[in-house]
């Protein structure tokens, strides 16, 4: 795919994140806790993951992204997600949009900014509404720290909530890369494992600048108290004739 091809399709990602009033959850691939770093202008990718559940709750995502430049560098994308909760099946489709403005860096914290929001593909209905600040420490060229705090709007039950995360990743060989991460959200709820703290821990492949493929363990990370198996996969589209992604083999 040409660069005019992925950027009309940064553009109606972009339209989709106008016209949806927006929500909900989004993360560096399967993970929950994002990091501070965005890719290079210009480059596109392809998260998709498959998450399986002790009570049988499934979960099938596809989310791609494009980084564009109007006025700064913005990283659009759009998480559909076809799931199954207590038996009932949906799809959700969640634009959102992330900047960077602090770049992170070996001894210093970098930081940026995310919104978006949810929608019912069959209804239409809006579901809720976020935004959240990632900041991102790097240890070294192989270890990070990532922290997470925001705000969710849950319009299904009209609630607010705090929303938070902590996660550690170690690049600890060129092409394995070890993440833990603890996340959730605080506030009112009826159902007490809503606001349980959420846990995944997990191992990404990734033998080259293309490909990578992640193998993860969750405990209650949509709020149900069960266990989850998540195998997810990543696709870039490096940008011709630009340097390869920061975050190559041997680096964070």
């Amino acid at each position: 795919m040409g660069f005019e091809g992925r950027t009309r399709i940064a553009v109606i990602i972009a339209a989709f994140a106008w016209l949806t009033p927006q929500a909900a959850h989004a993360a560096n691939g399967a993970y929950a806790v994002d990091a501070a770093d965005i890719s290079e202008v210009g480059s596109c990718k392809v998260e998709s993951w498959m998450s399986a559940a002790s009570n049988t709750d499934f979960s099938a995502v596809a989310n791609p992204s494009c980084v564009v430049n109007p006025f700064m560098p913005v990283e659009l994308s759009l998480n559909t997600n076809r799931a199954r909760s207590d038996g009932e099946w949906s799809t959700t489709l969640s634009p959102k949009a992330k900047s960077n403005f602090v770049p992170t860096g070996i001894g210093r914290w970098g930081l940026s900014a995310y919104a978006g929001g949810a929608f019912d593909a069959a209804t239409g209905e809006n579901l809720s509404a976020f935004a959240v600040i990632p900041a991102t420490y790097r240890l070294s060229e192989t270890m990070r720290v990532n922290l997470n705090g925001g705000w969710l709007w849950d319009r299904t039950v009209d609630r607010h909530y705090v929303t938070y995360g902590i996660g550690f990743d170690w690049k600890f060989t060129d092409t394995l890369q070890w993440t833990i991460e603890a996340f959730g959200q605080a506030g009112a709820s009826e159902t007490p494992s809503v606001v349980h703290p959420r846990f995944q821990t997990g191992v990404r492949y990734r033998p080259n600048d293309i490909f990578s493929v992640d193998v993860i363990y969750g405990r209650n990370i949509t709020g149900e108290n069960a266990n989850w198996i998540t195998l997810g996969t990543t696709i870039r589209f490096p940008v011709p004739g630009g340097q390869p992604d920061h975050r190559r083999s041997g680096h964070l």
